[in-house]
């Protein structure tokens, strides 16, 4: 599975983390299936997913659901940056 990682800017973490912890559902819509890893300092967060399918994923980040939502938990959008970790490097 690939690794996404996302980081983004809030106007109040905790307002955020509250948020987010409530979108289970609209989760399911991204195809993650492991668990979500995410850091929250102050106004910065950081978070990790595996989708199971990068189209599914983009679609459903592009979606009208995801917009609303993080409104919703005070996402500064402009500040939304995404990374699709597409190479590995192997510890020997």
């Amino acid at each position: 599975m690939p690794k996404v990682i996302i980081t983004a800017q809030v106007q109040d973490g905790v307002k955020w983390e509250a948020g987010f912890r409530s979108h289970m559902e609209t989760f399911r819509n991204y195809s993650i299936k492991a668990p979500i890893a995410f850091a929250v300092n102050g106004n910065e967060v950081v978070i990790c997913m595996e989708p199971e399918d990068m189209d599914t994923f983009n679609r459903a980040m592009e979606s009208k659901e995801t917009a609303d939502a993080m409104a919703h938990d005070g996402v500064k959008r402009e500040t939304v940056k995404f990374h699709a970790l597409d190479k590995v490097m192997e510890l020997k």
